[in-house]
């Protein structure tokens, strides 16, 4: 089977990463192995590139974009990331990519320059489509569209992808030169089949306190808004967050706030992903992170367009002998 070569930028504790590349079980179900061979990955975080090395057994290059980037391959078939998204998020100080986190979409463009991926996928928060990002948007999109790409953008919802989570995400896909259009992921799970979030963690209510397997959790007591939020038992978690403080909400029955491992479920990670941090730094990696069962959707998606873009190259090949 032909691979496709990856490159993965901002890769986190690798959720992306691993949907994309699949061999994976979730809550009873097997995500099969897909043709992708990731060639270089990056991150800030060091605690999220010890953990991506433990559970994807691949080498990640820790630290700052820029001082490792001209260590990438000279070229890709595709070039997946989330851009850090503080300075877009609603939570966040809203400056847009002029802030200094999310400005750094630059390095995407210019990996995108440097290597002419087949194609490119970057995620990012749903703050990118707020008005008051209006301009952040139409920027970013003009820049990878002046590379030679053609941009398209949309809003999609985790839970209708089999994540038991209501967590909505921005994906921009750019393919060159328009060859093969990107065939936007059909839902998995709509409304009405969400998965739950009594479905998602039932099985851990009488397991205890786990601190190898983060079946951990804060003691922060209630406090208003999501302080003393208490998950509906009937419907998907609300979206966990990276910066919670104390704000993840309480379990629907036990006395407590949910633990990093029901919070992983509702990220859709394995069981067998292992984090490699305590309890912060761990709350820190799954809120960042991209559920690997909605990646792995979208990897369908990505596959048929660089088969589709291989059957265009081809008969252009073809044309010119």
């Amino acid at each position: 089977m032909q691979k496709y070569s990856v490159v993965s930028m901002f890769s986190g504790c690798g959720g992306m990463d691993l949907g994309l590349i699949g061999g994976f079980d979730y809550l009873g179900k097997r995500f099969k192995r897909n043709p992708f061979d990731i060639k270089w990955s990056n991150d800030l975080n060091p605690y999220a590139c010890a953990t991506y090395e433990h559970n994807l057994r691949h080498k990640i290059h820790v630290g700052s974009v820029w001082d490792h980037i001209d260590t990438m391959p000279a070229t890709c078939d595709l070039l997946i990331g989330g851009f850090p998204c503080q300075d877009i998020s609603i939570n966040g100080k809203r400056r847009g990519i002029a802030g200094e986190r999310s400005g750094l979409y630059r390095a995407m463009v210019e990996a995108v320059r440097r290597m002419r991926p087949k194609m490119f996928v970057a995620e990012n928060v749903r703050g990118l489509l707020y008005a008051y990002n209006r301009e952040s948007l139409e920027t970013v999109i003009s820049d990878f569209s002046a590379l030679g790409y053609k941009v398209t953008y949309k809003l999609y919802l985790t839970a209708d992808y089999g994540v038991p989570q209501s967590r909505e995400r921005v994906l921009i896909v750019g393919v060159q030169d328009d060859v093969a259009p990107f065939v936007e992921p059909e839902a998995a799970t709509p409304k009405g089949s969400w998965i739950t979030s009594r479905t998602a963690i039932q099985d851990l209510e009488d397991t205890p306190l786990d601190q190898t397997h983060s079946h951990v959790w804060s003691l922060a007591k209630r406090s208003s808004d999501q302080g003393g939020r208490v998950l509906n038992p009937d419907k998907p978690s609300p979206t966990i967050r990276a910066e919670c403080h104390g704000n993840n909400s309480f379990h629907y029955s036990l006395p407590r706030r949910i633990s990093m491992r029901e919070a992983a479920r509702f990220q859709s990670f394995p069981d067998d992903f292992i984090f490699q941090a305590r309890l912060r730094e761990t709350e820190r990696m799954i809120g960042n992170a991209v559920p690997p069962v909605f990646a792995w959707h979208v990897a369908q998606s990505i596959k048929a367009t660089l088969e589709a873009f291989d059957v265009s190259e081809s008969k252009v090949l073809v044309a010119a002998e």
